[in-house]
């Protein structure tokens, strides 16, 4: 969760809080508020900031991830790596070998990136070769295992790793889904970018500000 680095009232500005949202609020709240709107701005903006520090550091990789993880071993063969991502509705997995450590992670840019010639890739350039192509744009890697593509050594986190953490190294990786893993390198959950917002969604409330 990135703090914003602005003063508490541009903050205000940028959540959406006007003078007759917090009038309104004053006035829902039993008894006499001895309080100015801009003083109950700032003050509102300093304990936003203090909550999403809390909760940043608070809530823990476990408490994110998903714990039912699916995943393949490096020689799988790639054509049933994508129908299985395919049929999950995933973007990525991770790859593991016998004792379930993670060995690498594979994700559609891996299968995008090593597609027809080189160059740029996304999934239009995909389809625009795709189009122009006499064959299968994806015969290079027809023949070709799970562990030939995948992006390795694979970025992971540890179960007590924190929400400030794993939204770091996403972000400084640049990559959308981490594996969660034990002491021993084992796999045991996976948390992705929509697992970060729905996380922020669901602390980042008034409960959760003035608990």
């Amino acid at each position: 969760m990135v703090e914003k680095k602005k003063g508490s009232t541009a903050f205000a500005n940028d959540v959406g809080l006007t003078d007759e949202d917090i009038f309104k609020a004053m006035k829902s709240i039993p008894g006499y508020l001895d309080i100015t709107p801009r003083d109950f701005k700032e003050l509102y903006c300093h304990a936003y900031r203090q909550a999403t520090e809390r909760i940043s550091k608070s809530v823990l990789a476990r408490d994110m991830m998903t714990e039912k993880v699916v995943a393949v071993s490096k020689d799988t063969p790639l054509d049933e790596v994508a129908e299985l991502m395919g049929r999950r509705g995933i973007s990525g997995l991770p790859v593991t070998d016998s004792e379930g450590k993670v060995l690498g992670v594979i994700s559609e840019k891996d299968f995008l990136s090593r597609l027809g010639e080189e160059g740029p890739k996304n999934f239009m350039t995909v389809i625009a070769n795709c189009l122009r192509a006499k064959g299968c744009i994806a015969l290079p890697i027809r023949a070709k295992n799970a562990g030939d593509i995948m992006s390795s050594p694979a970025a992971t986190v540890d179960e007590s790793a924190s929400y400030a953490e794993v939204a770091d190294l996403m972000a400084t990786r640049g990559i959308n889904r981490v594996p969660v893993t034990d002491a021993g390198g084992r796999v045991i959950g996976i948390i992705t970018r929509n697992d970060l917002i729905r996380t922020s969604s669901r602390n980042a409330t008034c409960e959760a500000i003035i608990s």
